[in-house]
């Protein structure tokens, strides 16, 4: 068996707590267990909320916590051109939607009761069909997945393949082991999702897919919060040809009220715990390491 390739990728749009540490203490310590590899990607496509001081905190923070991770790192600002290729792959198999719904027009079109409605929540495909040169060029437009064709088109003859992914962690309800993707949930409960808008080249989910095989990452370790985006980014491994990792999915660390910490949580940020005199020791100890 290779030796495993751990990552941590953290959005430098505020300040790593407590349980940044925990993930990517985790991440490292199994890299390093396994005679493998950690990485280091930072999440920046969101360039309106992305700080050159956020970043740098970052590395002295997990400097701090005794990490050590292989340069150069990864920011996915210099991917942008690579998320477009795929994009423009996607929408030349017909399996991609310009759609100009605002979000109130979404959530009227969600509240109004129809036969054979997605589940709560779910964008109701409003612009399912539409044409790329239907929008004017000064239209703010998404471009939407259309679920139910990706997943036909996986399994050819209109029959829809099934996908699995392995998990060595634990999900929220103790899922573990080979799991098979609901497609039906995928398609009635989470739908057309979005890959890309205007100002934004590429969403969370079609980039960390694209990175992480871009980076060879063998191993996926993230909270339980991200357990439901792992069905979102088996398909599109599958749609782009892309391997699947390995999945790790890990408690919430939380505060006394059992409220997951945030990045607006300062109290329990790496900074403010190591201005008080903790140690890197410390916070293994208070996240159960």
């Amino acid at each position: 068996m290779s030796s495993p390739v751990e990552r941590f990728a953290p959005s430098p749009t505020g300040p790593l707590h407590l349980g940044h540490a925990y993930s990517a203490l985790l991440a490292f310590d199994a890299a390093r267990k396994g005679g493998g590899r950690f990485l280091l990607r930072i999440e920046d496509i969101d360039i309106t909320r992305s700080r050159p001081e956020w970043e740098a905190a970052i590395y002295e923070d997990l400097a701090w916590l005794g990490i050590e991770w292989e340069e150069p790192v990864l920011r996915q600002s210099e991917r942008f051109d690579a998320y477009r290729a795929v994009l423009d792959q996607l929408r030349e198999r017909g399996l991609l939607y310009p759609c100009t719904c605002t979000r109130k027009q979404i959530a009227a079109a969600m509240s109004a009761p129809q036969e054979g409605a997605p589940g709560p929540g779910v964008y109701p495909g409003t612009c399912r069909g539409r044409a790329f040169d239907d929008p004017s060029p000064g239209d703010d437009y998404a471009l939407r997945l259309d679920m139910r064709k990706a997943l036909v088109s996986l399994g050819g003859a209109g029959v829809v393949r099934k996908l699995h992914v392995k998990e060595v962690g634990r999900g929220p309800d103790g899922q573990r082991g080979k799991i098979a993707l609901d497609m039906a949930a995928l398609i009635e409960g989470t739908g057309d999702i979005v890959l890309a808008r205007r100002d934004v080249p590429a969403s969370y989910h079609l980039s960390v897919v694209l990175d992480d095989a871009y980076q060879q990452v063998t191993h996926v370790t993230r909270g339980h919060d991200l357990f439901d985006a792992t069905p979102i980014h088996r398909v599109l491994q599958a749609l782009t040809g892309r391997p699947t990792p390995i999945y790790r999915h890990h408690d919430l660390i939380r505060d006394e009220s059992g409220k997951r910490l945030a990045k607006r949580d300062d109290a329990r940020s790496l900074a403010t715990l190591r201005a008080a005199g903790h140690t890197a020791r410390d916070i293994r100890a208070m996240v159960g390491l």
